[in-house]
């Protein structure tokens, strides 16, 4: 929480806020007393909140922080989530590996000319369809999310699989969209250990995660546009909706589409024929095979 805050403070300016700035600042953004002032909190009080000593904050203070620092609503969510930390129960084992619900995953699998993907609460791949497997890995085993020590992980592939990287042109706004998604769910499964195990991993392991990761990004990615660089489609651009399961499992669909009657539907719809057919067709070639 106390990360959240000042960087989320270091990234206003008087002016910003409808303040006078007076002097040279020796520290980038707002100062501590300036927040208070704004939020109607002693200084004192908001210097605990940053090192961490006063993390049960109410709902009123965490409103009034929200407002002092132009946060959005997923952001003032976001930081409703890590202010209740301490009260959850950390577990002090790793937890029991996750599953898709037999109706989830009987859903996506009718889905079969939508690409489709179940994640759990960690980014990882809990199934796929044959088409969503298809597009965004098709160089891995179609049955790998079976098996829970084998499962893609779509955060980790982004930063550490030469694979997933290629099908990303503008890998770096990928990138970015992802570490954000991931720190709102830090947020909301703060005692999860196996969240943690994941961010520490990629931290370690790419310093282009660390970078962002340190940022502290927060967005709730839904919706969106992203373009593909595919091995066998070529160049796609693609719509792509989550939909999110209604209980605390964490679990989203992330579901892929196209505008109807684009050169990029027609390589979606590609997606369901036998493996070696996945290429464009060219003069009735694609067809025969």
């Amino acid at each position: 929480m106390g990360d959240f805050l000042r960087k989320r403070r270091a990234a206003l300016t008087p002016a910003d806020v409808g303040l006078m700035d007076y002097g040279t600042r020796r520290v980038q953004g707002l100062r501590r007393e300036e927040v208070a002032m704004l939020a109607g909190m002693s200084v004192t009080y908001y210097a605990r909140l940053e090192q961490g000593q006063h993390v049960n904050a109410s709902d009123t203070v965490i409103d009034a922080l929200a407002r002092a620092l132009a946060l959005t609503e997923v952001e003032r969510k976001h930081l409703s989530d890590l202010s209740g930390i301490k009260r959850r129960n950390p577990k002090s084992s790793r937890n029991r590996p996750d599953h898709v619900r037999p109706g989830t995953k009987r859903l996506v699998d009718s889905m079969g000319s939508v690409p489709s993907v179940v994640l759990g609460k960690c980014t990882e791949v809990l199934a796929w369809n044959q088409a969503g497997h298809r597009l965004v890995a098709s160089h891995l085993d179609f049955g790998a999310p079976d098996t829970p020590s084998q499962r893609p992980n779509m955060t980790r592939m982004l930063f550490l699989d030469d694979a997933t990287r290629s099908l990303y042109p503008h890998w770096r706004s990928e990138a970015g969209r992802a570490v954000a998604s991931l720190r709102l769910l830090s947020g909301r499964f703060a005692d999860d250990t196996d969240l943690a195990a994941i961010v520490g991993e990629l931290t370690l392991k790419s310093p282009e995660f660390a970078t962002m990761w340190a940022e502290h990004p927060v967005e709730n990615c839904m919706s969106g546009r992203k373009t593909l660089d595919h091995p066998q489609l070529g160049s796609l651009e693609v719509w792509f909706e989550v939909l999110t399961m209604p209980d605390d499992s964490g679990h989203r669909i992330l579901t892929y589409a196209a505008e109807p009657g684009s050169e990029a539907a027609a390589a979606l719809a590609r997606l369901q024929r036998p493996p070696l057919a996945l290429a464009p067709d060219v003069a009735g070639i694609g067809e025969a095979v």
